[in-house]
């Protein structure tokens, strides 16, 4: 390579890092994380042995009250304090927040919550939150 060429590419290389980094560095964090956020089934990065165990299995259905509710259950175990999951949140279609239920591994036997989804629309994104295991995303559409 010749010196033009050489300084021609390094000029090319730069500008594209000024210009353009959120692209740049959005396609490295993805490939290990979906969003570079959370872990989902199609995108567990380096937990990919760990997607049963965390990823948040959802089950719509009517309540006792006639409104609609939503279970989360992670299968995951609650080792106290060494190894559990830590909470399940509710997020809508553009990640804000809806609500959360956070978990006590010294009284929670199994990670399993249940909301009331009756005035959501459209998408929601769950997740759930090992605390070893990071975060994990599931979705639905209500």
């Amino acid at each position: 390579m010749d010196r033009r060429s050489f300084i021609r590419s390094g000029l090319v290389g730069g500008a594209a890092g000024i210009i353009a980094p959120e692209i740049v560095l959005a396609s490295a964090i993805e490939s290990k994380m979906a969003g570079g956020v959370y872990y989902t089934k199609d995108s567990p990065g380096r937990w990919s042995k760990k997607v049963g165990g965390h990823l948040p299995v959802l089950d719509k259905k009517k309540g006792a009250d006639g409104k609609l509710e939503l279970m989360v259950t992670t299968k995951h175990e609650m080792k106290g304090y060494e190894h559990y999951i830590i909470k399940h949140v509710l997020l809508d279609r553009n990640f804000g927040f809806i609500e959360e239920h956070m978990f006590d591994p010294t009284r929670d036997k199994a990670p399993v919550s249940t909301f009331n989804i009756d005035n959501c629309k459209g998408m929601i994104h769950v997740l759930s939150v090992c605390n070893k295991h990071d975060t994990w995303m599931n979705t639905i559409t209500i």
